[in-house]
């Protein structure tokens, strides 16, 4: 009878050890369940949308170095098309502001927000900056076409100034057997001397500060004496006319001239001397030297200039 009871109690522990191992299996398996579940309908897609964010983020930050290797270039672009030391230094200045903004964003993660923030603000602020350096840019290249063209106006101006002297001068020649010539001055012995601020003999253009020259008037007994006015053009390499005082008549014209000097005619030989400050910028090349008096043009040399 009691080993019947003692079978009996073991028989129940045994079931009541199954039922709890199954329980406890049934319970795990809910778990795993529950975190598989979790895992596909939560933590997954969490995760493929942080992948996408982060690519969306890298592709941001592609686009802004973009814009800023754009705004650099435009900054070369801008400096290219000038010849102003100045506006070329402030160019250099923010080519170099957009250089160091892309260099920093080189350096910075795409996940970092408040720096790409930051950064792509600036991007804001360097295409207002670009823009009215392209404007400034823009307005000097008009201003200087139209000095260019007011240039090649002047000189073609003094092309034909140029072309009438020589038209007048060979017309001139042509009219010497209807025209009493016999009164004319004529000047010869002509000489030129360059000189430097210390009044010393020089050839380089770069040093000279004052030309000396002169020439002989020769005699003429035919020629009314008194006061006469010597007028002297000298014109640079480029035909215009050097160091401009006034305007005289000549043949139905008026011509600029360098220098003039009265001179007391008495018929005999004179020698004169003239002089002629350099107040301007002349360059190496042949010059010319042109003597007028009594509406005629009485004689012609030139030099040349290292």
């Amino acid at each position: 009878m009691e080993e019947n009871q003692h079978i009996q109690e073991q028989e129940q522990k045994k079931g009541t050890t199954k039922l709890m191992v199954i329980g406890i299996a049934a319970a795990l398996a809910a778990i795993v369940i529950a975190v598989a579940c979790y895992h596909y309908l939560y933590a997954k897609p969490l995760a493929q949308e942080n992948e996408e964010l982060k690519e969306l983020a890298e592709i941001d930050k592609k686009e802004m170095e973009t814009q800023y290797r754009e705004f650099e270039a435009q900054y070369e672009m801008l400096q290219s098309r000038l010849n102003n030391d100045s506006l070329i230094a402030q160019i250099e200045k923010e080519r170099r502001h957009t250089q160091q903004l892309l260099e920093e964003l080189e350096r910075t993660k795409s996940t970092d927000a408040a720096e790409i923030k930051r950064l792509k603000e600036e991007i804001t602020s360097l295409r207002a900056v670009l823009r009215s350096y392209i404007m400034q840019v823009d307005s000097l290249n008009r201003l200087n076409q139209h000095l260019n063209e007011e240039n090649t106006q002047y000189k073609e101006q003094i092309s034909v100034a140029n072309t009438q002297i020589s038209n007048l001068s060979s017309e001139r020649n042509v009219l010497k057997d209807k025209v009493d010539i016999a009164a004319q001055l004529d000047a010869t012995g002509f000489w030129v001397s360059p000189k430097n601020k210390k009044s010393k003999d020089a050839n380089k253009a770069k040093d000279v500060k004052k030309i000396s020259f002169g020439f002989t008037i020769v005699k003429n007994v035919t020629a009314t004496n008194g006061q006469r006015t010597i007028y002297v053009r000298i014109l640079k390499p480029d035909n215009s006319v050097m160091g401009k005082k006034g305007a005289f008549s000549y043949e139905n014209t008026q011509l600029d001239y360098s220098e003039k000097k009265y001179l007391d005619y008495t018929g005999e030989e004179q020698k004169v001397t003239m002089y002629s400050n350099i107040e301007e910028y002349i360059e190496a090349g042949q010059y010319k030297v042109f003597v007028f008096c009594d509406n005629q043009m009485i004689g012609q040399t030139s030099f040349t200039l290292q």
